[in-house]
C-alpha cells in the first residue's frame, strides 16, 4: 500500500531562494505546455498528448530554456499538465456544465514540486538530512518505517513554510484484534457526533474560534498597497491563519476516527449530500464541522484496521422511533424525541445514530436499506 509521510523542512536562506526558483521555472514550464496544447488546437487542430511535450524536453534542456534543475521533475510537470487536461474531459464528457479548461497559473499558486524517482536528485544523508537542492534540515517528528520503501519526494510550499512529503511503499498493515462490538454515528452540528451507545463528541467549532484571528488577517490584506511587499506579508499571515485552522480540523477528525477505529468493529454512518449542505443557509457550520473529510479518515483508517464500514441512506432516520419504527415527525427545532405510540423519550440525534445502526445490520422498520453496502475494509 501507499502511504505519505509528511515532515517540517527549514532551508537556509540560500536554499529558500533556490526552492522559490526551481518552483518558478517549474510554474514556466507548465505554462508554456499548456500554452504549447493550446495552441496546438486552436491553430491546427492538432492534440498533444504527454509523450509529444516529454520527447522535446531534451532540446529544451540543452538550450537553456528550462531552469529546473532535475529532467525527472520537468516530466512530473508535464504528467501534471497531461492529468489537468484528461480531468477536463472526463467533466466534459460526463455532461458537466462547468468543466472548469485548465488555466494558466500564478507562480505564487505553483506552491508543489515532485521527484518521481528516488535516488534521482534527492537522497537521504546518514545525518538526516535530504539532499535536495542541497542538504536540507527536516524535522523528524516521527521515524520513517524500516520496511518503507521511499518511492517520490516532493517540496511543498505552504504558507511561507517548507514542507517535504515521502510517498513510500508498506506492506499490508496487521488488522485489529476482532471486536464485536458496533456503534453507529449520527453526525450534527451542535455536537459534532453522537454514538448509537449514547457517546457524544463534542463540535470544536475551529473555524468560529478563529473568526477574530482572520478579520483582523483579512482586514491588514484589504488595506495593503496590491503588488507590494507589505501585500505578499499580509497574505502569507492570512494563509497561515487559514494553515493553522485545516491542521486542527484535520488532527481532531484523525483523533476521533482513530478512537472509533480502536473501540469497534461495525461502524454505521450517513450517506450524507455535504456538498448540498454547504450550499444552504447552514453552510459556514457545515464546512466548519468537515462531515466529508471526517468520513473519508474514517474509511481509510477502518480499511487500515480490518474494520467495518457501512454507509447508510440517511432518509427516515431521524423521523423514526428507533424502538418501534413508529413514524414521528420533527422540524429542525424540535431536538427530543418523544414517541406517543412506545413512549420512548430521548435526544433526536441519538434516536438517528439507532436507526442508522439498524439500517447497517440490516433493513427494518420502514427503512431504506444500505445504498452503498456493507464494504469489508480492505487495505
Amino acid at each position: 500500500m501507499r502511504r505519505t509521510f509528511k515532515y517540517r523542512a527549514y532551508p537556509t536562506p540560500a536554499q529558500g531562494e533556490a526552492l522559490h526558483g526551481q518552483l518558478s521555472e517549474a510554474c514556466r514550464l507548465y505554462n508554456a505546455a499548456l500554452d504549447e496544447r493550446r495552441s496546438a488546437w486552436r491553430m491546427n487542430g492538432i492534440n498533444l498528448g504527454y509523450y509529444d511535450q516529454a520527447n522535446q524536453l531534451k532540446e529544451i534542456r540543452a538550450a537553456g530554456a528550462v531552469g529546473v534543475a532535475n529532467f525527472s521533475a520537468c516530466q512530473d510537470v508535464l504528467r501534471r499538465v497531461n492529468k489537468t487536461f484528461a480531468a477536463f474531459f472526463r467533466r466534459s464528457n460526463a455532461g458537466e456544465k462547468q468543466p472548469g479548461y485548465p488555466r494558466f497559473r500564478s507562480r505564487l499558486r505553483y506552491d508543489s514540486l515532485t521527484y518521481p524517482s528516488w535516488g534521482d536528485g534527492c537522497a537521504l544523508r546518514p545525518s538526516g538530512r535530504l539532499y535536495l537542492q542541497g542538504e536540507l534540515k527536516l524535522k523528524w517528528h516521527r521515524p520513517l518505517p524500516a520496511d518503507a520503501q521511499i518511492k517520490t519526494v516532493t517540496a511543498r510550499r505552504e504558507a511561507g513554510r517548507w514542507f517535504v512529503c515521502f510517498s513510500v511503499e508498506m506492506p499490508e498493515p496487521e488488522p485489529l484484534p476482532v471486536c464485536d462490538l458496533a456503534v453507529g454515528i449520527d453526525v450534527g452540528l451542535t455536537t459534532f457526533a453522537v454514538l448509537s451507545d449514547g457517546a457524544e463528541i463534542a463540535n470544536p467549532r475551529h473555524y468560529r474560534a478563529a473568526e477574530r484571528r482572520l478579520r483582523i488577517a483579512q482586514r491588514k490584506l484589504a488595506r495593503r498597497k496590491k503588488r507590494s511587499r507589505r501585500r505578499l506579508k499580509a497574505r502569507q499571515e492570512l494563509a497561515r491563519v487559514q494553515t493553522h485552522i485545516g491542521s486542527q480540523r484535520r488532527d481532531f477528525h484523525h483523533k476521533r476516527a482513530l478512537a472509533l477505529v480502536r473501540g469497534y468493529g461495525l461502524i454505521a454512518v450517513e450517506e450524507l449530500n455535504v456538498k448540498g449542505l454547504a450550499g444552504s443557509i447552514l453552510a459556514k457550520s457545515v464546512h466548519d464541522a468537515g462531515w466529508g473529510q471526517f468520513v473519508s479518515i474514517l474509511s481509510s483508517k477502518a480499511a487500515c484496521a480490518g474494520r467495518t464500514l457501512v454507509k447508510v441512506n440517511p432518509a427516515g432516520t431521524t423521523q423514526r422511533c428507533s424502538a418501534c419504527g413508529e413514524h414521528v415527525p420533527k422540524t429542525l427545532a424540535e431536538r427530543l424525541h418523544n414517541c406517543p405510540a412506545c413512549g420512548l423519550v430521548l435526544g433526536r440525534d441519538l434516536n438517528a445514530a439507532r436507526n442508522v445502526l439498524r439500517l447497517a445490520q440490516g433493513p427494518g422498520w420502514g427503512l431504506q436499506a444500505p445504498t452503498v453496502g456493507v464494504a469489508r475494509a480492505v487495505a
